[in-house]
């Protein structure tokens, strides 16, 4: 099991920063990236998170996996789980 986790159906609203905090409450975060769609500059609704061991990791997962994160304007349910290596194209 790795330590970096995908976390979909992020709402809109939400930064990195805003990120790195929710799951600071699990461990040490080292990263997190939010990914963006290049032609509106707005979020895709997915990212990545990155704690500093496995452990940590699983930690996140149970807290935030299936929960309602708040962007101010509106609650989505969001889906955490190990992010899997990228594919060749």
């Amino acid at each position: 099991m790795g330590k970096k986790l995908f976390v979909g159906g992020i709402p809109w609203g939400i930064k990195e920063d805003d990120l790195r905090e929710a799951f600071s409450k699990a461990g040490t975060v080292e990263s997190v990236a939010i990914i963006i769609d290049r032609m509106s500059g707005r979020s895709k609704g997915f990212g990545f998170v990155e704690m500093s061991s496995k452990e940590e990791a699983q930690a996140a997962i149970e807290m935030w996996n299936g929960k309602e994160m708040d962007d101010g304007n509106r609650s989505r349910e969001i889906i955490v789980n190990i992010a899997k290596p990228r594919e060749e194209r």
